[in-house]
């Protein structure tokens, strides 16, 4: 089964003004990403809040705003994409997910489409 993993952290945790914190989160990904091999499917960072554009649909009229659709402590900064047999294989890969502080991982069945 396919499952999504999707990292929340505090984006300030990296903006040390040096890169040597986003160089350091960017290994131990790397490091992940060898270490599930065949159980990753795809991953990626996302770039800043700051970058973010939310389409907001409201009693059928759409709304453009700057940022994340919500204000909050933790942002979504990345995500992977894996194959685990059950939901407890799937934990079990998001407990290796590297955090630079504090965060969350939250793991999600992907949905097959119907018929499949």
């Amino acid at each position: 089964m396919k499952y999504l993993l999707t990292i929340y952290e505090n984006e300030a945790t990296y903006d040390d003004g040096t890169g040597a914190a986003m160089g350091a989160i960017i290994e131990k990904h790397m490091a992940f990403g060898q270490n599930i091999g065949a159980a990753m499917l795809h991953g990626a960072g996302l770039q800043p809040v700051a970058t973010a554009t939310t389409v907001r649909t409201d009693g059928g009229k759409q709304t453009l705003h700057d940022g994340p659709f919500a204000e909050t402590r933790e942002q979504l900064g990345g995500f992977y994409m894996i194959e685990a047999a059950d939901l407890d294989a799937a934990i079990a890969i998001a407990k290796k997910v590297p955090l630079a502080a504090d965060g969350a991982i939250e793991v999600r069945p992907i949905m097959a489409p119907p018929g499949m």
